[in-house]
């Protein structure tokens, strides 16, 4: 009762002291201080909801600096200068070699994964060991220039090869043994028959793939005999001719008598001895004379 009191009796004295004169109100703090008697200050301080308000209005990207505090300002400055900092490129040149390096990089990732297949491939064929000396080395130098001359002609002659593949390809016969005639025919003979290389139709049976590249004129066009197939008939080159058949589910474009097509990755078949060639959904049929115009 006592305590409650000497409060209420100091908070009596402080409400006087504001109206008295100051020399008075000198004489009683002086005197509060000499008693010991200690007056409580009370710090004002945001209340969580104001403090939720505040941070909602700094962090919002459409908050304007004004009105915000010093501290504030700053926090928001080093912020947005944090974001820019990340955007920046890591080597921080003017002009970047990032992309130069990457692809450098990814250059010499495909010459090694191209020397390594090349490796084991030499299992098969020796010459295509990249340690290996190139063949076109080890020729005298009128061979050489007999190989080129005949790399020339058959690079015309086989759309897709390069007179210097063609070259390294004879080269490498001859160091092995053969004369030019022979090499040269052996590897006009292997690359006519190559996946990719139109071949005539004569050679369809002899070549070693399920799928096949022909040209040719339609011949004669017939009936189908079955509602699964479009068209059925014949096709013919300077070598021979050839029935083809050409599936509804392929969806290939129709035909006419007479007209000059090129079939792509046909599929082969047998029947009774004979070689014939099928269109299905994977082939490619283009009329030439559409194709010139």
């Amino acid at each position: 009762m006592s305590d409650k009191n000497v409060h209420s009796s100091k908070f009596s004295e402080e409400q006087d002291a504001e109206t008295v004169d100051p020399d008075v109100r000198g004489d009683v703090v002086d005197r509060e201080f000499e008693e010991g008697v200690v007056t409580e200050e009370y710090e004002r301080r945001p209340s969580v909801r104001q403090v939720i308000h505040a941070k909602v209005d700094t962090n919002h990207p459409d908050a304007q600096v004004t009105g915000l505090t010093l501290e504030a300002e700053e926090r928001l400055e080093a912020r947005e200068a944090e974001i820019r900092r990340t955007h920046q490129r890591y080597d921080r040149h003017q002009e970047s070699d990032r992309e130069a390096r990457t692809q450098r990089v990814a250059e010499r990732g495909s010459v090694e994964r191209r020397e390594a297949f090349a490796r084991r491939a030499a299992s098969v064929n020796p010459w295509a060991d990249p340690d290996r000396v190139d063949p076109r080395a080890q020729l005298e130098h009128e061979q050489l220039g007999k190989v080129n001359r005949e790399a020339a002609r058959l690079a015309g002659e086989l759309p897709g090869w390069s007179r210097a593949a063609i070259s390294r390809l004879v080269a490498a016969r001859l160091v092995e043994g053969e004369d030019v005639i022979q090499a040269v025919m052996a590897v006009f003979e292997a690359l006519r028959g190559a996946p990719g290389q139109v071949i005539p139709i004569q050679s369809v049976g002899a070549v070693n793939r399920a799928e096949v590249d022909i040209e040719g004129v339609v011949k004669t066009l017939w009936q189908p005999t079955h509602s699964a197939i479009a068209q059925v008939g014949l096709l013919e080159d300077e070598t021979g001719t050839i029935k083809f058949t050409v599936w509804r589910k392929s969806s290939q474009p129709t035909v006419r008598e007479g007209e000059r097509v090129r079939m792509r990755s046909v599929a082969k078949s047998w029947y009774q001895g004979q070689v014939s060639v099928a269109l299905t959904g994977r082939s490619q049929l283009t009329v030439l004379e559409d194709e010139d115009e």
